[in-house]
């Protein structure tokens, strides 16, 4: 047996109201539409739903039983319909986003939270990738958007990017390195520790290989490779490991004065960190708003630490 879901719906707001043409009133509808709409239902369960002769309406337990039902389809159809607005308002909903691990680790989760306390209807799902897991995945609509540096090998014209913060990479060390305590280290100084490898796939590797070139050493002492931020953070600290790290992961792990920048100048890469998505297809409003919340922070950031990194005096 099926009911109409419209019967159960108008029969809860009858009993609610204590009457016919209250509930009526209440729906929006006239009471002679309603009348009929629960002799319909009536007819349909076999069984009166309402006990006779009693003012204001009182309902059989058959008839309460199904006013239940129908007070859980009108909450389910409200929350739907506010669900819908808060879709098209960007108030609510679901944001898929994707980054490079240590960009992710160290500066977008922050912003997550931070996002999440302007929007709490928001839901985030963060991934992890390189650049092309992040184009492969925003072509399967998997993501809404990428979080990932970008230099010569833009993924073409069907994607846009748009920067948020210019490439900066610096070698670390934990604090009280020995080469802290040398009046300018060079590069031999630098050969005679031992390195962390990046992540594979990582852009980082490409510039650590650029490094060894620019300071002339052949081959790094490499004691570790593979590892996420926190497990790179945790072996810096415990170490005299040095690592290529961007300058804003350093900067964003300074409270902690576990790790620091090592004073001295490598080449810089020719790539940005931005946000990277489709140009076709339908954006959702929550991401959107999720987009222009991370521009801003990252507008008020990167000032911030570009006067923290005019404060380092570079060897």
């Amino acid at each position: 047996m099926k009911l109409n879901e419209r019967h159960l719906m108008q029969l809860a707001a009858v009993l609610d109201a204590g009457g016919v043409s209250e509930g009526a009133a209440m729906l929006g509808m006239t009471q002679s539409a309603v009348s009929r709409s629960l002799s319909m239902l009536e007819a349909r369960v076999g069984a009166p739903l309402f006990v006779k002769g009693r003012r204001p309406l009182q309902a059989t337990p058959l008839g309460a039983q199904l006013a239940v039902h129908g007070r859980a389809i009108v909450t389910a159809s409200r929350r739907a319909t506010d669900a819908v607005r808060g879709h098209l308002k960007g108030s609510s909903g679901l944001v898929r986003v994707g980054g490079v691990p240590f960009f992710m680790d160290a500066l977008i989760s922050q912003m997550i939270a931070q996002f999440h306390r302007e929007e709490p209807e928001i839901t985030v799902q963060q991934s992890y990738g390189n650049l092309p897991d992040l184009v492969s995945a925003l072509d399967a609509r998997l993501i809404d958007i990428g979080i990932v540096p970008i230099g010569s090998a833009h993924p073409g014209p069907a994607y846009e990017f748009i920067e948020i913060l210019p490439g900066r990479n610096v070698v670390a060390c934990r604090t009280g390195h020995p080469l802290l305590r040398l009046p300018q280290a060079q590069a031999n100084d630098l050969a005679g520790y031992p390195w962390i490898a990046p992540l594979p796939g990582s852009p980082l590797m490409t510039d650590l290989q650029m490094i060894l070139l620019s300071i002339g050493i052949s081959e790094l002492n490499i004691r570790y490779a593979g590892g996420s931020l926190m497990s790179v953070v945790n072996f810096l600290a415990d170490s005299d490991a040095l690592a290529v790290l961007p300058f804003s992961v350093v900067f964003a792990l300074r409270q902690d004065n576990r790790v620091t920048t090592l004073p001295f100048a490598i080449p810089q890469p020719d790539r940005s960190l931005g946000i990277l998505r489709r140009l076709d297809g339908p954006r959702a409003p929550a991401a959107e708003r999720f987009v222009q919340h991370v521009i801003a922070v990252f507008d008020v950031l990167k000032h911030t630490i570009q006067r923290h990194e005019n404060a380092v005096t570079w060897s």
